[in-house]
C-alpha cells in the first residue's frame, strides 16, 4: 500500500475520528465505528477510496 494521505488530511481525519467516537460513545451507537476506521486510515497513512478513485493528498512520490 502506498501512502495516499497528506499532513492535512490526517489531521483532519484525526479530529473528526475522536470527535465521531465519542459522539458514538455518548449517545450509544454504532456512529463510533466510524470514527474507528478513520482513526485507522490515519494510523496507516492509507484511504481505500482515494486509491479507487486514484486521488492522492500525499506529497511523497
Amino acid at each position: 500500500m502506498k501512502s495516499n494521505l497528506g499532513r492535512t488530511d490526517k489531521i483532519i481525519r484525526a479530529i473528526l475520528g475522536v470527535a465521531i467516537i465519542g459522539a458514538g460513545v455518548y449517545l450509544n451507537s454504532w456512529w463510533g465505528l466510524v470514527g474507528v476506521v478513520l482513526i485507522t486510515e490515519v494510523l496507516i497513512s492509507w484511504c481505500p477510496a482515494y486509491a479507487v478513485f486514484g486521488v492522492s493528498t500525499s506529497t511523497k512520490k
